[in-house]
């Protein structure tokens, strides 16, 4: 079974920074969008960040200019930097790996990691 397995989260207060890693097996990492969702309580999950094989990003509204996405090809890992974080960042942050080819969908998912900002 895949396993993706994310670090980093913490209780931070509001201003302050943090950085997400999601270490990936390599046999699911080349190829693959690399994204960040995150789940806050009676939320729907949402994505944060993405990142293509070829580094191309994308980020939701809400985190554009304080979070970057990037991921290191030769670790097989993505990362996630938080900074200025807001009191609404709080939720369970979730590494996916995602790729679509020849009719067919991967898609896996870490167990999450927690991120609470408080005011």
């Amino acid at each position: 079974q895949v396993q993706l397995v994310e670090s980093g989260g913490g209780l931070v207060q509001a201003g302050d920074s943090l950085r997400l890693s999601c270490a990936t097996p390599g046999s699911i990492f080349s190829g693959y969008v690399m994204g960040w969702h995150r789940q806050a309580p009676g939320n729907q999950r949402e994505l944060v960040a993405s990142i293509t094989s070829s580094g191309s990003t994308n980020y939701a509204d809400s985190v554009k200019g304080r979070f970057t996405i990037s991921r290191d090809n030769a670790r097989n890992t993505v990362y996630l930097q938080m900074n200025s974080l807001k009191p609404e960042d709080t939720a369970v942050y979730y590494c996916n790996a995602n790729r679509q080819t020849r009719g067919a969908t991967y898609d896996y998912w870490g167990q999450g990691t927690r991120v609470t900002v408080s005011s």
